[in-house]
């Protein structure tokens, strides 16, 4: 399995990850989650910097977390290198997997959703339900499909 490196200022934040996820939102949704008047390297920053959790998956059969900031790695309890080798489908826990399917499924459908509220686990088996969270297709310039990304704005510890 392929190592990724953690953002930080070597490699601008992970700043082709974070343009695509940032700039798939924007396509999709006409939102910001940074403030784009920012230069590129500080918008990626400040992506990884951000308060709320955004993450996302790659395109394989089992797709695999290819991005965490920082609030996301605290809240699911993971270092980068376990969170990057983390299957998507197994921040939700084993008796929700068939919403989760369903989710992504509307996801792939409409290109995003702006509703989704479920329970998701940390690594250590802290549980916290998502409330109002956007999920969306990762989509490159070429209109090449890459993977999902989710922001979540809002959880509530169980």
């Amino acid at each position: 399995m392929k190592t990724i490196d953690p953002p930080g200022p070597d490699n601008d934040y992970l700043g082709t990850q974070a343009e695509l996820i940032l700039s798939s939102l924007f396509r999709l949704t006409g939102r910001h989650l940074v403030a784009p008047a920012l230069c590129k390297p500080s918008r990626y920053r400040q992506l990884f910097e951000a308060p709320f959790c955004v993450v996302s998956h790659n395109t394989d059969a089992d797709p695999i977390f290819n991005y965490g900031n920082r609030t996301a790695l605290a809240r699911f309890e993971m270092t980068w290198e376990a969170f990057t080798r983390l299957p998507s489908r197994l921040s939700a826990e084993p008796g929700v997997q068939e919403e989760r399917d369903r989710l992504m499924a509307r996801v792939t459908r409409y290109g995003y959703i702006d509703d989704y509220r479920g329970v998701r686990v940390s690594s250590t088996g802290r549980r916290f339900r998502v409330e109002d969270a956007v999920v969306w297709n990762l989509i490159d310039e070429d209109g090449v499909y890459r993977g999902q990304a989710a922001v979540l704005f809002r959880w509530t510890e169980l």
